[in-house]
């Protein structure tokens, strides 16, 4: 199935900003070892009416692994109480420009929301072109969030080890590629070092330029060399969840509907013992 792109120009959101069906959501993550807290940047620094997207909040709690996808009924509960509804225009960015965000837009794709969107350079795009932030902490009324799951957009490990095995559909491991065959270590420690066997490394950077996604004929060129083909199922995965949404995202921008993702992706995989682990290419 096509879809429309899936960004949003900073024009385009400067003009809307005050309209009642768009809704602003800063969607930024760090990794830890980042020491950065988007929460306290959010609230020193946003879109005027923009709203914070806690990647680690709207989760489901006590899995063990970090920020895995809420059930639909928690996700609804939670969105709504930001006064979001499935029928909204909702425009997600964060603070890198590209990083985080793609995780938020597939949370919200993955529940039924059509018109959901990454805004383009995120917020130092806005910045850069002197477009108004402020600070503080912004409130909504409570809306009904409807959620309509899409199915199979959550796979679980088992899922993935089958489809390894039989072929039915392509992994793509976003990590860098000195994780990804194992010469480079982990950031989460206890994990171990590798992929899965068959997986493709498509590393994430390689996505993104300044900040932006990057433009269609270069997607192309990046998914084709990584040896992703376009026309057959496509998993993503990354260390967290997080970053593997930017295939997603990059698929989309090329028309192409695939919201798959590897929700426990590295912290699950590399952390149990009796799933299969290779090192090099």
């Amino acid at each position: 199935m096509s879809v429309p792109s899936p960004l949003v120009s900073t024009d385009w959101l400067a003009e809307h900003l005050g309209d009642e069906v768009v809704k602003v959501l800063d969607a930024s993550w760090h990794l830890p070892t980042a020491n950065r807290d988007p929460r306290a940047e959010y609230e020193a620094a946003h879109i005027p009416g923009a709203q914070f997207y806690d990647i680690d909040g709207i989760a489901t709690p006590n899995t063990g692994l970090p920020h895995m996808a809420a059930s639909p009924v928690l996700f609804a509960e939670l969105v709504g109480a930001l006064g979001i509804s499935v029928n909204d225009t909702i425009v997600v960015y964060d603070s890198v420009g590209l990083f985080s965000a793609a995780r938020a837009w597939w949370n919200f794709r993955i529940m039924g929301a059509a018109n959901v969107f990454v805004l383009d350079g995120g917020l130092p795009k806005w910045r850069a072109e002197g477009l108004p932030v402020v600070s503080g902490v912004v409130s909504a009324a409570t809306a009904k969030f409807i959620p309509s799951p899409a199915p199979g957009a959550v796979a679980s490990a088992e899922d993935v080890l089958g489809l390894l095995k039989d072929g039915s559909a392509q992994v793509v491991d976003v990590r860098p590629a000195g994780r990804f065959r194992g010469e480079a270590p982990e950031p989460r420690p206890g994990l171990r070092s590798g992929h899965m066997p068959g997986a493709l490394n498509l590393p994430s950077g390689e996505l993104v330029a300044n900040g932006r996604l990057a433009e269609p004929d270069v997607l192309r060129q990046r998914l084709a060399g990584a040896g992703v083909d376009i026309n057959r199922p496509v998993v993503t995965s990354c260390g967290s969840g997080v970053t593997a949404p930017l295939v997603n995202l990059a698929l989309a921008r090329l028309g192409i509907d695939a919201l798959s993702v590897y929700d426990g992706s590295w912290a699950e995989w590399g952390g149990r013992d009796d799933l299969p682990v290779v090192n090099g290419d």
